[in-house]
């Protein structure tokens, strides 16, 4: 998804959670070298996921969070998706030279490590370029503008392996790793155009292949928006599957409210009901598997959250993350799609807690 946005600070107060963010360290809270009191232990099989990306910046700008109920208590987010959501994986989208410099690799370094400690497994998110990247907006980053394109594929598998090796450094070893975010219309436009599909092709493979000379297991996916619509997904797997393009998992997002809002016929469900039918003509059409890397409901929807989540999970799929689930309404600039309310989880999220 992609959101130009501002904060409205909420519990600004306390001092130490006040922290200062450069491209080179951004600085964040709780100190990632401290180890949790508790335990955990990695799960395996489904994936109940958020991508919680915006944490660390939260938290610069005085966020907290807290348990459910009247007498809810402060938590740190990770460990309060960890215990009281049954959330067990965590995915951070990555930035090649972002200005504010959060969702760079120091910053995706540092909560992959704060995960990592809480036994969550870890989906890396590759935007290849210096803010959002969605069907909307797919910029190549600066420091790559102009550069030949055997030198920008370079640049693509640099980059990869400069991020997974500080993880790897790190302690972390990410499960999945995204060739791209909501690629729909390709990458790094123009030059990785649907339109160029061989130059496309030769960029995902940049980034599949640098992934594994790092972490020869990862799993590497392509993602698209619009899990409901099949042909955005036969366009793009039609044309890396015959330009030798390599990928080992299909990600797809679904935000189905638009069509509720739109006063569309069959409203949010009938939304639901093409992602159930494109899972399965997926994995049958292309034999792999499919992901949810991306789901969203308003803050203010949350039965009809845990009813969307809880259908998608019956469906032949890996997983299913949250999109920055822990975001209050309004937040950066308008984002409503969180489902947190006050600082505390609402029961959109129960169907995680279920399932095993």
């Amino acid at each position: 998804m992609k959101h130009s946005k501002i904060f409205t600070l909420l519990a600004l107060g306390a001092g130490a959670l006040m922290a200062s963010c450069t491209q080179d360290s951004p600085i964040t809270v709780p100190d990632p070298d401290r180890a949790p009191e508790t335990t955990y232990e990695k799960e395996t099989g489904f994936a109940r996921g958020a991508d919680v990306s915006w944490l660390t910046a939260m938290e610069h700008q005085g966020l907290k969070f807290r348990t459910p109920g009247a007498d809810g208590q402060e938590k740190e987010l990770m460990q309060l998706l960890r215990e009281n959501c049954g959330v067990n994986s965590i995915r951070l989208r990555v930035w090649v030279n972002p200005a504010e410099g959060w969702n760079n690799i120091d910053d995706v370094v540092v909560k992959a490590r704060r995960a990592e400690r809480l036994g969550m497994r870890t989906m890396i998110d590759f935007h290849f370029s210096d803010t959002w990247a969605d069907p909307g907006a797919q910029k190549i980053p600066s420091a790559w503008q102009d550069l030949p394109f055997d030198d920008l594929t370079k640049a693509v598998a640099a980059h990869v392996v400069e991020t997974l090796t500080a993880l790897k450094n790190a302690g972390v070893t990410p499960e999945w790793v995204q060739i791209g975010n909501e690629t729909t219309p390709g990458m790094m436009l123009p030059v990785g155009s649907v339109d160029n599909p061989k130059q496309l092709s030769a960029l995902n493979n940049a980034g599949y292949d640098a992934a594994k000379s790092v972490f020869p297991e990862v799993v590497c996916m392509v993602h698209l928006d619009a899990g409901d619509q099949s042909w955005r997904y036969d366009r793009y797997l039609g044309i890396l599957d015959a330009n030798g393009g390599k990928y080992d998992m299909i990600g797809m997002s679904v935000y189905p409210w638009w069509a509720e809002a739109e006063g569309q016929e069959g409203g949010w469900r009938k939304i639901m009901n093409d992602v159930k039918n494109n899972i399965t003509y997926l994995k049958t059409t292309y034999s792999k598997p499919v992901m949810i890397c991306e789901i969203g409901m308003p803050y203010d929807q949350p039965e009809a959250c845990a009813e969307l989540i809880s259908e998608l999970m019956k469906t032949p799929v890996e997983g299913i993350f949250y999109w920055e689930p822990q975001a209050p309404a309004g937040y950066n600039g308008g984002y409503t799609m969180g489902c947190f309310d006050g600082g505390a989880p609402t029961a959109a999220l129960d169907p995680f807690k279920q399932k095993k």
